[in-house]
């Protein structure tokens, strides 16, 4: 894992954001970065190596599945590790209609 993925899987692995990610999940030809299912949320951590066309096709194709994709750039997510971990708890609460009892 890079680093970006090490301090996120930190914040999101054994429920700490109330919700269930597994990382490097399987998904048809792609392997997402972090997934959770019960949210139908892919978060991909984005480094310079990224193609946008590609990227776009492989959204598309998640979309089509219900599955969302949140792309955060590497150094924006360095910069900010909180807001954007906050923002994921966001997105999993909106997209199941559940607040978990606990949480950042």
């Amino acid at each position: 894992m890079s680093v970006t993925e090490q301090i996120l899987w930190k914040n999101v692995r054994n429920k700490n954001l109330g919700f269930v990610f597994r990382r490097q999940h399987p998904v048809g030809p792609y392997v997402l970065d972090f997934y959770c299912s019960e949210a139908n949320l892919c978060v991909e951590l984005d480094g310079e190596q990224h193609n946008c066309q590609t990227d776009a096709r492989r959204d598309e194709y998640l979309a089509e599945l219900g599955i969302a994709t949140l792309r955060i750039p590497n150094i924006e997510f360095l910069e900010h590790v909180m807001p954007w971990v906050e923002k994921i708890q966001l997105i999993c609460i909106e997209r199941t209609g559940r607040r978990p009892d606990f949480g950042i």
